[in-house]
């Protein structure tokens, strides 16, 4: 049973989580030789090439060739994966290039010196094999995308914005959109935490993929942060990290709700949290905290690395005996699915005639839906059946709800004699938050309309 599936630290708090590692001597000399790390920043020094001709003239064509030619034609493999996967468009470019001005003159002398920022790198890397022998080798890349990324990953290569990631407490924001300002106000100082945020990429191209649903997302990440903190010795700088620590219990009980309902994504990764906590990424302090407790519980710590890396986030088996090992949550992940099941809304009749009947009236013009508890009637959804389209009941109107919001009628067209007919209806969404448990409605009709 598919029982999860959906459709900075201030300078007080770091000594509190500072990682302790006392079971392995690191000899970073050891594997220098048989392990040297690849950097790739060429793209940056086309950017600024491009960046240079581009703000000499206002003629939109001519900057638009400036960037073609000198920046995206010239393209390491790293900068053709990273447009790909956040889907940069030239607009993109040139738009932040002219609106920005201040914005680049304050980081382009990080972005031009990223150089000296290898070492500090390659020594993470390095600790991180002491810890994971069979990492395999991947090449970082340091590019300039449009700001939707401070760091990714696309076919086993580490896809590093600088234009996000090397930023430091200097860099003018005034200029940028307001939904790309919080991060550098969280963050402050993002070039400091690089080579801890490299060595977390790093680690995605050694897991497998994930699976489509809330639990796997932050196992993903929270796996990452947590790896690349206790091999590195460093703290997260993820403010979400200090602020799950402090407030566990009410974090829990926010994932808990959101856990199974596949709406909420984006409270908890990658985007700007909307419910009451606020706080972004909170999904990370989740995967964190229980890859923190496996590693802490388990006697073999190479081998607890090695199973938190290597996770197979599609043997449901493997990921629950992992989660339900920590007592992280509240209990195990079967029994909170089946708590989130049964407080689900359900369908419980069809007024007109009961669901599966084989002699409907072809007469019947309206279809009235009962549910067993209110719903909220700004959110509903229908679909095809597994016979498609053809044996699709058509809505001609939505007649409306009941006073007590616990019937839907429905106006249909009309219907054929002797013909089978399915409807999904799905995404209709209880007064309670919860999602109806989708419904397939299937009947025949008569096969005479006299009869």
């Amino acid at each position: 049973m598919n029982f999860y599936s959906s459709t900075n630290l201030n300078s007080k708090n770091m000594k509190q989580y500072a990682i302790i590692i006392p079971f392995l001597v690191f000899s970073n000399f050891a594997f220098s030789q048989d392990f040297e790390q690849s950097f790739v920043s060429k793209d940056i020094e086309n950017f600024w090439e491009a960046y240079d001709k581009i703000t000499t003239t206002k003629d939109s064509l001519l900057q638009q060739k400036y960037l073609k030619e000198l920046y995206l034609d010239k393209a390491t493999e790293g900068l053709k994966s990273l447009i790909l996967v956040r889907n940069y468009s030239e607009k993109e470019f040139l738009d932040y290039i002219n609106n920005c001005p201040n914005f680049w003159n304050s980081i382009k002398n990080n972005t031009l010196n990223v150089s000296e920022l290898y070492p500090e790198i390659e020594s993470n890397i390095q600790k991180l094999k002491v810890y994971y022998p069979d990492l395999k080798q991947r090449p970082i890349y340091f590019l300039i995308g449009a700001f939707r990324t401070g760091g990714t990953i696309h076919e086993n290569k580490v896809l590093i914005g600088s234009e996000i990631s090397l930023a430091d407490e200097k860099t003018v924001i005034d200029e940028l959109p307001e939904w790309r300002k919080p991060f550098f106000v969280e963050y402050k100082n993002p070039i400091k935490g690089i080579a801890l945020l490299c060595t977390h990429e790093y680690i995605h191209t050694q897991q497998k993929e994930f699976v489509d649903n809330l639990l796997s997302y932050c196992l993903y990440e929270g796996v990452a942060e947590f790896v690349s903190c206790k091999v590195t010795g460093k703290a997260s700088n993820a403010p979400a990290i200090t602020f799950g620590k402090a407030n566990e219990s009410e974090v829990i009980k926010q994932f808990v709700k959101d856990l199974f309902t596949g709406e909420n994504i984006y409270n908890w990764l990658w985007g700007e949290n909307s419910n009451h906590l606020k706080v972004r990424d909170l999904g990370y302090y989740i995967g964190y905290e229980i890859a923190e407790r496996h590693f802490n519980t388990s006697t073999d710590k190479k081998k607890a690395i090695k199973e938190l890396i290597e996770l197979d986030y599609t043997n449901e088996n493997e990921v629950e005996k992992m989660v339900d090992g920590t007592n992280f949550l509240p209990k195990t992940l079967k029994d909170l699915y089946t708590e989130y099941q049964n407080k689900r809304p359900k369908i419980i009749a069809i007024k007109q005639f009961k669901n599966g009947s084989q002699k409907v009236n072809p007469k019947t013009s309206q279809i009235t839906i009962d549910f067993s508890e209110p719903m909220d009637d700004c959110c509903r959804g229908f679909d095809f059946g597994d016979m498609g389209q053809e044996h699709s009941i058509q809505i001609k109107n939505i007649v409306g709800w009941s006073v007590d919001k616990k019937s839907l009628t429905l106006e249909i067209n009309e219907l054929k004699p002797n013909w089978n007919y399915q409807l999904i209806v799905k995404n209709f969404r209880g007064i309670s938050g919860f999602r109806l448990i989708d419904y397939q409605l299937a009947f025949k009709t008569k096969k005479s309309n006299n009869k």
